[in-house]
């Protein structure tokens, strides 16, 4: 679930191609993974830094993404000069100031806007999230440079840029009222500018830009050179102004001459407070100024910072995100660190709420705990120990889920595949978030979280390329459908927007762009998506001809891309402190399109709209919306700008300097009135950068006064009650030409209506019918409770409406449509659930295992719960609200357990049921197989397991050349060998997300003979049960055989076997030359042969010595631990035949009885309580090992063995210390 919260610094590079590219300067990186074209407050400290790239040096890859951050500033320097306050002679209104069309403007080359600028500036409210670290490739121009700047942000607030959407302009026409008043070609009009360049950076592609504003005339301006082949920065520059960026002052010396700079940050508490930060791949270290970077102290870092987030409130604190993951605090504006916590997930941290978090240096983290598996945590930001950590949420979650988004805490957990996502309303216990019951999500992001609701966007199952829209109650868990088919699209860093833009000024009113039988229309509301209209065209074009489009088939639509960069428009713009102004582009006709583009402004709130240019301009508005600037989006240079002080009825044409500028964009004044602002361009691709400062003030006559204000009504299509109120604005006369200033403020009287049906939505559960009333969904039970109605309580019970959030009509239906307040009745428990923390069915042993009971129905406070674990343990709650932080069991034996949860109250029961799977780590196999087979005849394979018993296992078996395993869930398999020769056997073993293997060969003959050996007890003595030491001795038995007897070596085979006390194989093979297809005489050489073997084993004539004074005796044992096969066809009458007969009859029953074992997997163990107490009562640690030397006096005989083994409890147990096993090939010399 990836949401947006705030923004922090990516520093990753991106392409940059042969442009100068603009990135978003902010406070924090953006990290989700969803835009809302206009869905946060935004704007609340206004653009003020820029970042300017270009890029002389052809396509490259690796922009680092740089945000910025300015915020209120005090102490102001020099004031405006007097050439600032010069006012030009012409009047507002005069006939003088009547446009030409210069021959600069003509004719105008259409160009196609893929060059558009990149980022623009945000207006509005906008809510943007992007896929995290990794992802910063921008958009590119292909134009020379373009410049871009940061929007100030609430720190506690992010944003990415936003893709502008690229349309074809057609040359530039004005209206036939504009062509009438075009008379002689008449003195140009200027503006008040002064250019100053930035001598010696020519080579620098990249700059940043910091103005302070709020009174403030201080301009900071930081130049890069950015070497793509090295993807490092080579040089850099720093320039201040102090007069509004009429001149600079460069600061190289004061930072130090050799010191490469690389960004630049600014306390949005304190604007006087600024931080640099130099390349780290030079230093790692960081200047601080206290004076608005008139001075500056150094300061080393130990880490290399990545991303800073400050705190919304205290200017000195800072988290720093590292490159190794690690989070870092400063209380002291970066002069100190100190590390907060490892293991953190990029761009999942967040500062505490005033109000809502009980201290205000608390951060919320997400930290990796595996790969899969996260954990949200709250720490102390000076002491972030374990005594002191938070887990608001009991159990795992996954990774990069966690959105901290004002009152709200969103985190995700996948439970068999599915995620189900829940949510936390001022920092309550969390809940699962309720979307209608077959929405059956792919994809979901919460896109806003103000006004005391969420709105998330959700992928259902059938959509591919657009999202439906879903609005909840305040406590953020029940959610009813505002729009569906909302159409995406990917932005520039890989991140996923949707169409949907708030309108700044008018609180309940969106646009968005919805897909309709493949055709995009834009679609209005004025009641936070309880309604939704198509927008009107205008009536008349730009020539005054008229423009015939009638609803439905034919509308205006709009492009709701919002600009990230402030030196440009965007595609579409509005201002709290200009309500009911709209500024964007768009088309007309059944579907919008991306050509043909014109701009479109409205004044009215989009009740009725006014083309004013039918080419691509960006639009800005001036002096808090009481005047608008154009600038033509060209690949030319340019030396004029087009200004509007009637909402864009007429526009004048000014010059801002006498020598054309090839425009990489435009910065503003800080704040809503912005009369002084600043052009960044070049002469020509390789001259110095121009810095052109334009005061407006010298166009204004003088102040407005109570007289130039009108009084306008806000309505939709003439209903003046939205919302549940009558909004009154007051608004500048089109006619009055003056300064409003910054005292200026928006009036706004309201009044209450009376509420209709038009003022609440459909609750959750219900949906619209076609005739506008709210009934259950097919899947809906109106009569179900909400688990926490208890007895002797009260709760509401639906009508199926719910007003809007922030709706304030009164009387009317409100006692009709809401919700009445009803006695909470005993209700027997419905919809009991039952899950693990970590929302999977694995456990592992001796580990706490976290179970969480829900109850859906039913009072939870008289409803007893009761949960058996299966494994002879069980606990009972009185009520519900008990468990809610779970229930902790540990499991201390390996097995399946059926858990069971059972509520129960005086009026019926419910019981909920999971199959818990509890495992331990599988360390080792072992492949027990003869060491010789008889072709033909069948052999057992047998996988050895230790731990013996691991959970449910897989077994898959390769044998020989097949192409194909053979898979079992039981550890033995038989099988035969059709070939004479060596076949190789290999075993693999899948426990959980573990997988061993053993390798075994086995020779396979016609027939054979063998035999077991013992020896005299002093070679147990000199035994150190290793495979070398056991190949080594089985040469020396050989060799020993050999000469007793005279058997040819090609015939012999003998192995050692592991373990103690020491034993060996003796196999007789037959002589291919000497009985080959003979059967008879081959059967009856081997038992020459054997006769003769075991007459010299039992006269002692078989010996070798292991080391000087140490002779060995080999024996003939009485039974062989090989498992003997019949190697004749005929079977004998032979007395020595029926006596093996016996022997392999009683040894397979030896073996099965004294080396049994559980075959994991299908084991319950709800009903083993005497094994159970068995384990309780042993006081033995089944992983112990004995003391050392004690080995041979533990184990003398099988018997021995047997009862060692068998004391043991069941669970995690591993083999007896004696018995060891070797994964390397058979010891057999042959």
């Amino acid at each position: 679930m990836e949401t947006e919260l705030t923004v922090r610094p990516k520093w990753r590079r991106a392409s940059l191609g042969f442009s100068l590219l603009l990135v978003l300067c902010c406070f924090h990186a953006a990290e989700p993974d969803i835009t809302c074209r206009s869905c946060q407050p935004g704007n609340k400290w206004r653009a003020q830094e820029l970042l300017l790239k270009s890029d002389t040096s052809g396509p490259a890859t690796g922009l680092r993404g740089e945000v910025w951050g300015t915020g209120p500033a005090a102490g102001a320097e020099a004031g405006r000069s007097e050439t600032e306050s010069r006012r030009l002679g012409c009047a507002g209104g005069s006939t003088e100031c009547a446009r030409d069309l210069d021959p600069e403007s003509e004719p105008e080359p259409r160009r196609n806007t893929d060059a558009l600028h990149e980022n623009e500036l945000t207006e509005g409210k906008v809510s943007e999230m992007s896929p995290g670290p990794g992802s910063a490739n921008r958009d590119r121009r292909r134009a020379r440079r373009t410049v871009g700047s940061a929007q100030n942000q609430d720190p506690g607030e992010r944003s990415s840029p936003a893709a502008a959407r690229r349309v074809t302009r057609s040359e530039l026409r004005w209206s036939g009222e504009e062509r009438r008043a075009a008379g002689p070609r008449q003195e140009e009009l200027k503006l008040n500018s002064s250019t100053f360049a930035l001598t010696g950076d020519s080579s620098h592609n990249q700059a940043m830009v910091h103005w302070s504003g709020q009174n403030s005339s201080v301009i900071l301006m930081l130049t890069k050179l950015f070497d793509f082949n090295l993807n490092s920065v080579t040089e850099s520059s720093l320039w201040r102004s102090t007069d509004y960026g009429a001149t600079y002052q460069k600061l190289n010396d004061k930072v130090g001459v050799k010191t490469i700079l690389s960004y630049l940050y600014v306390s949005p508490n304190n604007k006087r407070k600024i931080m640099l930060l130099t390349d780290p791949e030079v230093e790692s270290s960081l200047l601080i100024s206290t004076d608005e970077g008139a001075t500056y102290q150094k300061y080393r870092l130990n880490f290399y910072i990545l991303s800073l987030l400050f705190h919304p409130e205290q200017e000195d604190w800072i988290l720093a995100y590292s490159h190794d993951q690690k989070l870092y605090s400063s209380v002291e504006f970066g002069r100190r660190w100190q590390l907060v916590h490892e293991r953190v997930a990029p761009n999942r941290f967040y500062w505490s709420k005033m109000g809502l978090d009980k201290e205000p240096g608390l951060i919320h983290l997400e930290t990796s705990i595996s790969e899969g598996q996260a954990l949200y945590v709250t720490c102390k930001l000076q002491n972030c120990t374990d005594a002191n950590k938070g887990k608001p949420f009991p159990g795992y979650i996954d990774p990069n889920s966690l959105v901290v988004q004002d009152e709200y805490v969103f985190v995700q957990v996948t439970t068999a595949g599915k995620p189900i996502y829940y949510v936390s309303a001022r920092r309550d216990v969390f809940t699962p978030m309720k979307l209608p019951k077959y929405t059956l999500p792919k994809d979901l992001h919460v896109i806003s979280t103000d006004e005391n609701r969420v709105v998330a966007a959700v992928q259902e199952w059938n959509q591919n390329e657009t999202y439906n829209l879903y609005v909840s109650d305040t406590s953020g868990v029940f959610y009813t459908l505002a729009l569906e088919n909302v159409v995406s699209s990917m932005g520039p860093e890989g991140n996923v927007m949707v169409d949907l833009y708030e309108v700044a000024g008018i609180k309940g009113m969106f646009l968005a762009n919805k897909k309709t039988d493949n055709q995009v229309k834009t679609y209005i509301t004025y009641n936070r998506g309880r309604d939704w209209r198509l927008l009107q065209a205008p009536s008349r074009d730009l020539r005054g001809g008229g423009i015939h489009c009638a609803l439905p088939y034919c509308s205006l639509h709009l492009h709701l891309h919002v600009s990230a960069n402030p030196y440009t428009s965007g595609n579409i713009a509005s201002r709290d402190s200009a309500p009911g102004i709209i500024v964007a582009s768009g088309s007309i006709g059944s579907e919008l399109t991306a050509s043909n583009v014109s701009i479109f402004i409205t004044s009215d709130a989009g009740n009725t709209w006014r083309q004013i240019f039918d080419e691509e301009y960006a639009v800005l508005y001036l002096d808090q919306g009481g005047a608008l600037v154009a600038i033509r989006h060209t690949p030319l240079p340019i030396r004029h700008l087009w200004l509007s002080f009637d909402e864009g009825r007429q526009w004048n044409k000014y010059s801002f300097t006498n020598t054309p500028l090839f425009v990489d964009g435009v910065l503003g004044e800080p704040g809503e009135e912005t009369l002084i602002m600043t052009i960044f361009g070049h002469v020509s691709h390789r001259s110095e950068w121009q810095l052109v400062k334009i005061d407006f003030r010298s166009i204004f006559n003088r102040r407005c006064t109570e007289a130039d204000y009108q009084t306008w009504h806000l309505h939709n299509q003439g209903e003046p009650c939205l919302m549940g109120v009558k909004r009154i604005y007051q608004k500048l006369k089109p006619t009055s030409r003056c300064v409003m200033g910054k005292t200026y403020s928006v009036t706004m009287t309201s009044g209450p209506c009376d509420c209709t049906e038009a003022d609440f939505e459909c609750d959750y559960g219900y949906e619209r019918r076609s005739d506008g009333r709210c009934t259950p969904a097919f899947w809906f039970h109106p009569s179900s409770m909400s688990r926490s109605c208890t007895t002797g309580m009260t709760f509401l019970n639906s009508t199926g409406y719910r007003k809007v959030v922030s709706n304030n009509c009164t009387a009317g239906v409100s006692v009709e449509y809401t919700a009445r307040r009803q006695q909470c009745p005993v209700q027997a428990p419905k919809g009991l659930h039952l899950v693990t923390s970590e929302g999977t069915l694995t456990a592992t042993l001796s580990t706490n295992v976290t179970f969480l009971v829900f109850l859906e129905e039913g009072d939870g406070a008289r409803t007893s719960i009761t949960l058996d674990f299966g494994d002879g343990h069980a606990l009972t709650y009185s009520n519900v609200s008990s468990i809610e932080d779970g229930i902790k069991h540990v499991y201390k034996s390996v097995g399946i357990y059926r858990v069971t949860a059972t509520g129960e109250n005086s009026l019926g029961s419910e019981t909920a049921t999971l199959f818990l799977h509890v495992t331990c780590q599988l360390e080792y196999i072992h492949l027990s197989a003869p060491f010789v087979a008889v072709r033909n005849k069948e052999v057992n394979l047998t996988a050895v397991l230790w731990p013996s018993q691991v959970g449910t296992v897989t077994y898959i078996w390769w044998i020989g050349n097949n192409t194909e395993p053979v898979i079992t869930l039981e550890g033995s398999v038989a099988c035969t060998f059709s070939r004479e020769g060596t076949s190789t056997v290999t075993v693999q073993v899948s426990a959980g997300n573990t997988i061993l293997q053993d390798r075994k060969t086995i020779a396979v003959h016609e027939y054979f003979r063998s035999h077991l050996l013992a020896f005299s007890s002093n070679l147990d003595d000199h035994n150190p049960d290793v495979s070398e030491w056991r190949l080594d001795v089985s040469r020396v038995i050989k060799n020993a055989l050999i000469q007793a007897t005279g058997v040819p070596e090609e015939q012999l085979l003998v192995t050692v076997l592991a373990g103690l006390p020491s034993a060996a194989e003796l196999f007789l093979l037959p002589d291919k030359l000497l009985t080959e297809g003979k059967a008879d005489k081959s059967a009856a050489h081997l038992d020459q042969l054997s006769e003769a073997l075991l007459t010299a084993l039992n006269q002692n004539l078989v010996q070798f010595t292991l080391r000087p004074g140490v002779q060995v005796t080999v024996y003939a044992a009485h039974l062989s631990a090989a498992p003997l096969v019949d190697t004749s066809e005929n079977h004998s009458g032979s007395a020595m035949l029926m006596l093996l007969s016996v022997v392999v009859v009683g040894l397979a029953v030896f073996v099965i009885y004294k080396f049994k074992r559980k075959i994991p997997g299908l084991n319950v163990y709800a009903q083993m309580q005497n094994e159970k107490e068995q384990e309780m009562m042993s006081p033995a640690d089944p992983t112990e090992a004995p003391p050392p030397g004690s080995q041979r006096d533990l184990v003398h005989s099988l018997e021995i063995l047997d009862t060692e083994f068998n004391s043991r409890p069941i669970g995690c147990m591993k083999p007896h210390v004696h018995v060891k096993f070797s994964t390397e090939l058979p010891t057999y010399i042959v």
